[in-house]
């Protein structure tokens, strides 16, 4: 099984959206504010995609969520079915441990759901940049 570390989340998983309650309520341990530098969100239907961007001040706003560890095992599965995370790396999502900052100032390597390389390519080709890089905050 891949290291138990915490999601960082940044969609339809954030809390309050219809994800979590589905696939995180009652198995967090915690849940705290974080950022990921170095990729730029993208609106998709209906929930988002991180790309890796290098562009000066692309950042994504979400959550470091942390899974109780009785859990983890059961929703590392349900996310990566969530997801379309496959173990060859062509689904809809690839996963992949980055770093992330937290609010206190501090980092944390998480699991990170970006784009999968199909889904990417055709991100930077045509892509549908949320600039604020929150998802909330898109105007949905």
């Amino acid at each position: 099984m891949p290291s138990a570390l915490p999601f960082f989340v940044y969609g339809t998983l954030l809390t309050g959206e219809r994800n979590h309650a589905v696939f995180l309520a009652g198995r967090c341990a915690s849940v705290r504010p974080a950022v990921l530098d170095g990729a730029a969100l993208h609106a998709g239907p209906g929930f988002p995609y991180a790309v890796p961007d290098p562009a000066p001040g692309r950042r994504i706003v979400g959550e470091l969520v942390t899974i109780r560890p009785a859990a983890y095992p059961e929703a590392l599965a349900a996310l990566d079915r969530l997801e379309d995370c496959r173990p060859h790396g062509d689904g809809e999502y690839v996963r992949e441990r980055l770093t992330v900052r937290t609010e206190d100032g501090g980092t944390a390597a998480a699991w990170v759901y970006l784009a999968g390389p199909a889904v990417g390519a055709r991100l930077r080709a045509h892509p549908a940049l949320i600039a604020s890089g929150d998802w909330r905050r898109q105007g949905r």
